[in-house]
């Protein structure tokens, strides 16, 4: 085991260790290649916790970002997810290349819907591009479909099933979360397909050649806006770029939080998911709206 694997996996179990105090809880960690033969062994844990006596709780899927994975950073934000009435999956997927990082210069001039082609690659795992080497199988969607129909085989009494629709999740029974590059996926699948919810914390800055928003955030969407929020800090470089963003998205007002509250955590790009002064705010975003 690589040492930067093995000490994700001690940081998943201090963080399941902490949030042990619901005597229900099941708290799982399942390889990615154990749901996918396809994928790589070795690859960090998906991250499940639901509480065995809540049957027909919606579903929290988590989508960290850059180069992120699911770190006792955030255990405040999913216990208050769990308190809420969610279960839990922190996906596994390839984040190493943000869209801001591959989609800039030459790249974006010569392909201008780069953000959305990239996008489109990474979460449904049709190839639209050849800036990235994601597989099929690597995508979000197929990592989550497969992992739902291995915990459904594996686990009866969680009834996964219920999260299942043919090949592809059922969408209206989950709530897509995700910070930086995985918020801006998340939003990203709202567009064609009706979520429950969708919480985007500093959820990306894709651009269009000519330095404007990318095209892809103004198409309508299939999520009602009311059904979204986003986050972002003050004190953030791109700040006023999410800001609008957000409003290009349809997002009510009240939807879009901009935090000033001083930042405790590595930096203000963090901060909307790390800090537990935000919990009331996390309540609010995750109450369903019809």
């Amino acid at each position: 085991m690589k040492m930067s694997h093995r000490a994700h996996i001690l940081g998943l179990l201090l963080l399941l260790g902490v949030s042990a105090a619901r005597a229900a809880e099941q708290r799982l960690l399942i390889e990615p290649h154990a749901t996918d033969a396809r994928l790589p062994a070795q690859e960090p844990p998906h991250l499940v916790v639901y509480d065995a006596e809540k049957a027909q709780a919606p579903l929290l899927v988590w989508l960290p970002g850059t180069h992120g994975r699911a770190a006792p950073g955030q255990r405040h934000f999913f216990e208050t997810a769990a308190e809420q009435g969610y279960r839990l999956i922190s996906l596994t997927y390839l984040n190493a290349e943000a869209v801001s990082q591959v989609c800039v210069g030459s790249a974006l001039r010569s392909l201008p819907s780069c953000a959305a082609r990239m996008r489109q690659h990474r979460v449904w795992g049709e190839p639209q591009t050849r800036l990235i080497d994601d597989r099929p199988e690597d995508a979000i969607v197929p990592r989550l479909t497969q992992l739902l129909k291995h915990l459904a085989r594996s686990d009866a009494a969680g009834h996964w099933e219920q999260y299942l629709e043919g090949e592809e999740p059922r969408w209206e029974r989950i709530v897509l979360a995700g910070q930086s590059q995985g918020g801006g996926m998340a939003g990203f699948i709202a567009k064609t397909r009706r979520v429950a919810g969708v919480l985007m914390f500093s959820g990306g800055w894709d651009h269009r050649a000519d330095g404007d928003i990318a095209e892809w955030y103004a198409r309508p969407g299939l999520t009602p806006p009311q059904r979204l929020h986003g986050t972002f800090h003050q004190d953030e470089p791109q700040a006023s770029t999410m800001e609008r963003i957000y409003r290009r998205m349809g997002l009510p007002a009240d939807h879009i939080h901009a935090l000033s509250l001083p930042v405790k955590a590595r930096s203000p790009h963090g901060e909307g998911i790390a800090n537990p002064v935000y919990k009331p705010l996390w309540e609010q975003m995750l109450k369903l709206q019809p």
